[in-house]
């Protein structure tokens, strides 16, 4: 993987390619390529650099001409990052050019077989297979040959393919892996991500697993890996292209955090029922009476969104009185879980395409089981797959650390929440005092962003540790969790989190005066026992610093952030500690947006 970024018409097609790969850049960075022709050329022209789309930039040659190309920046699955290793893969006489997300499973036994016909692998891919396959098949129909080669790949896919005796196509398909097309007037476009298409055309398909399409210049036509045609509607994408620049900001990660103020209001607007104290969601395709009979809410998600599926699971059980849980999509998908009929799954993923989450959709689908997707992009597969659900409408998140994302899914989760409880028990007056809270998100989060100052001085004091313990209890502990995998993620500093009752049970045998602790301190029921938590880091010369309600005696230092009612309380939290992991990073000299090892929509297993 990570981002593939193709175009057929009659523009000059490397600045167009190189301009969507910087696009798609934050989706996985380590090394770049690209290949282009013409309708009229003999051949296919490439460039493959190790490193960032700018070294790719700096190697092609001025007079790198071409009307039709493919091109891909990588993530590294199968080989080192390195110029040998990049995408495309070309086939041995030229002909067949290959960009790849996915893993295909088979590739070690493709690989034995293929060199026992005498066929010589340059690169470490299992993509490289691929090329090999469609290169040797008799078909003499570019998609035969393409079909002939994915009739015996086993894994995920999200492919496009030149071949230079058909310079008129591209041909694209999709398993498990993001394929976009994109509509132009008398050309084509295809992406794995509609980044790379919003400024040349918003109008979109998406295609379906076991799908496939031919692109040329004035047309495309859409069919099954088994040949048979399917119908396929453009969609127009909301999002355009100045909703994916920096906006004056040095990095997205710092737009982004300013712009969730402006984001919740956008996943709250239109959906307040002031009338009956609850909220309209009738994209959950769940009437009332269905929605009495569900037993157990599960929640499933990775990272970020499993963080987010716990602070939901509490709201849910909160307000709604319905026994739920969050679980990671990867773990649920291999431990043979009871799947059962009375029990609502709900799925949570920002790109609506995490490989993990998508599979365990497809898994509880299988068996019968009622799924909603909880997603940030619209017609995303998680979309489609599920039976219903709610888009979180945070708009483009581009730095691979989500923030904005994750505090408008939290919010999404409070709005299920209400809806569920006013459908069963909660009262009215409970409905009133929820709503009020959801109103007051954005203006709170608005007054934490103004702490910036404070916040950088404080990171600029933290930014020395090695490692930091971040505690919390029941509401605090999610967001202790999402707060150190926010650390770790952009500052590289060991983080881990712990629920604060923990601590006695082994925990504290780490307190030192070189390890800070964050502590989660809400104004709650459980106020009391949190300060119980510091005096106990305290008394072992422990330094702290509190995510508070009100100043903290035991703390070293206290972020003050607004009250609002207890069960909301988590999402504004939160949100100091996303400027705290930022500000470190920045400290630390962090490459903010990109972060090493990482990549922002994980389409591999």
């Amino acid at each position: 993987m990570c981002g593939i970024v193709g175009y057929i018409g009659k523009r000059d097609v490397a600045p167009l390619l190189l301009e969507g790969l910087q696009r798609l850049e934050y989706r996985g960075y380590d090394s770049a390529g690209i290949v282009v022709t013409t309708p009229k050329s003999a051949g296919l022209k490439m460039v493959k650099a190790k490193g960032r789309v700018r070294d790719l930039e700096a190697k092609v040659p001025a007079r790198f001409k071409g009307t039709t190309g493919i091109a891909h920046t990588r993530w590294a699955t199968h080989g080192a990052p390195s110029d040998v290793n990049a995408h495309p893969h070309m086939s041995a006489d030229n002909t067949v050019a290959v960009v790849h997300n996915g893993i295909i499973d088979n590739a070690a036994e493709l690989r034995k077989k293929l060199e026992a016909d005498g066929v010589e692998f340059l690169s470490e891919t299992d993509t490289e297979v691929l090329t090999h396959l469609i290169a040797r098949s008799q078909q003499e129909k570019l998609e035969d040959k393409v079909r002939d080669a994915l009739r015996v790949i086993e894994g995920t896919y999200g492919i496009a393919v030149l071949h230079a005796d058909f310079p008129d196509r591209i041909v694209v398909a999709r398993n498990g892996s993001p394929v976009v097309l994109g509509i132009g007037e008398k050309e084509m476009f295809v992406a794995s991500d509609i980044a790379a298409l919003v400024t040349h055309t918003r109008q979109i398909v998406t295609l379906d697993d076991g799908e496939m399409a031919t692109l040329k210049a004035d047309d495309f036509r859409t069919y099954t890996t088994e040949g048979t045609r399917t119908t396929a509607e453009p969609t127009t994408v909301e999002w355009e292209a100045a909703s994916y620049d920096m906006g004056g900001h040095d990095t997205y990660m710092h737009k982004e955090i300013h712009e969730q103020a402006d984001a919740v209001d956008r996943v709250l607007r239109g959906r307040i029922d002031d009338r009956f104290s609850t909220v309209h969601l009738g994209g959950l395709n769940l009437d009332a009476r269905e929605a009495r009979k569900i037993r157990r809410v599960k929640i499933l998600g990775c990272g970020t969104s499993y963080h987010a599926g716990m602070i939901g699971a509490q709201m849910i059980e909160e307000l709604a009185r319905i026994p739920a849980d969050a679980e990671p999509a990867s773990e649920f998908r291999y431990r043979n879980a009871v799947v059962d009929p009375d029990t609502l799954y709900v799925a949570v993923s920002q790109s609506g395409e995490t490989y993990d989450v998508l599979a365990a959709v497809q898994e509880l689908k299988r068996k019968g089981a009622r799924v909603l997707g909880v997603v940030n992009v619209v017609g995303s597969a998680i979309a489609r797959e599920a039976d219903g659900g709610m888009y979180v409408h945070a708009g483009p998140e581009v730095c691979v650390v989500s923030t904005k994302c994750f505090t408008n899914t939290t919010v999404a989760f409070a709005l299920l929440a209400l809806h569920l409880g006013r459908t069963r028990d909660l009262s009215v007056r409970d409905g009133k005092r929820m709503i009020e809270g959801l109103r007051k998100l954005p203006g709170q989060i608005s007054e934490i962003l103004e702490q910036e100052d404070e916040i950088k001085k404080l990171a600029a004091e933290y930014a020395e540790a090695r490692s930091m313990l971040f505690i919390g209890r029941v509401r605090g502990y999610p967001v202790a969790r999402e707060a150190s995998l926010k650390l770790k993620e952009v500052s590289y500093i060991h983080a881990e989190a712990y629920p604060a009752s923990e601590l006695k049970h082994g925990p504290l045998a780490l307190i030192e005066p070189a390890l800070p602790t964050v502590a989660i301190v809400p104004d709650d029921d459980l106020l009391e026992k949190n300060r119980a938590a510091l005096e106990e880091i305290k008394a072992r010369s422990g330094k702290i610093l509190a995510v508070a309600h009100q100043e903290q005696e035991k703390a070293d230092q206290t972020i003050v952030v607004p009250k609002n009612e207890d069960e909301l309380d988590p999402i504004l939290m939160g949100i100091p500690l996303q400027l705290l992991a930022y500000h470190t990073a920045l400290a630390l000299g962090r490459d903010i947006d990109k972060p090493r090892n990482l990549a922002k929509s994980v389409t591999v297993e």
